[in-house]
């Protein structure tokens, strides 16, 4: 929907890539490696949906951003999916109960983070890579969190989040299939995403983005009655 667009590159790509690989790869690699060697932390399964959220996040949103092009950053994001997979698999978790549920899941959340990367592109141009970083760092900050201190935070915040979208539908995938929480969170990630390369399709009009926030107010609202 939205290749056709001129795109300018960053800057300083080689430095936008690190930082890609960085937020994508190597903090949730670090993170699981970090947690599986830590004494008394849960089982890797209980963390595995975090940090693949915020890896997704990392990898396919600052990767849209910074090729402008939104098949570049799902795919960097599942193929950052499958590596985290296999490392957690090394440090433990059972095999996956629901393949199916769990592909499906990191399917739409890398679609979801893909598209807001690639409207941080078109909108603007060689410094959307640099939004797609402060976006990843402030919502990956609160995923964080809610996976450190459960009830830390109030459920109307985490119920606007799409990084924490994400994370329920991959964790209820993982230990909880079919889950009402993360039903409607693959929905809402589903429907931002539609909503969200909407408006990259149509920019510079500024109107879609009406359509955009509420969208993203109305799944807000699903999530937060599922988990509320």
């Amino acid at each position: 929907m939205t290749s056709s667009f001129p795109h300018q590159p960053p800057t300083w790509p080689l430095l936008a890539w690190l930082t890609a690989g960085l937020a994508g790869v190597a903090a949730p690699a670090l993170a699981m490696l970090l947690l599986h060697n830590a004494p008394a932390t849960a089982p890797i399964v209980q963390v595995t949906g975090p940090i693949l959220a915020v890896g997704l996040m990392g990898a396919g949103m600052i990767s849209a951003a910074i090729a402008g092009r939104l098949w570049i950053g799902i795919a960097l994001a599942l193929l950052t999916a499958t590596g985290l997979i296999w490392l957690a698999h090394a440090l433990g978790m059972p095999r996956l109960e629901q393949p199916v549920a769990t592909g499906l899941a990191v399917i739409i959340a890398s679609s979801s983070f893909a598209a807001r990367g690639t409207l941080f592109a078109r909108s603007a141009a060689d410094k959307g890579w640099w939004i797609a970083v402060a976006v990843v760092a402030g919502e990956a900050a609160v995923v964080v969190t809610a996976a450190a201190m459960p009830g830390a935070l109030p459920g109307w915040l985490l119920a606007l989040l799409p990084a924490q979208w994400a994370s329920m539908a991959i964790q209820s995938a993982l230990t909880s299939p079919g889950a009402p929480a993360a039903i409607a969170a693959l929905f809402a990630l589903g429907g931002t995403a539609a909503a969200t390369l909407l408006v990259a399709h149509l920019w510079p009009r500024r109107w879609p983005y009406l359509i955009m926030f509420t969208t993203w107010l109305g799944f807000s609202a699903l999530v937060w009655r599922q988990i509320g």
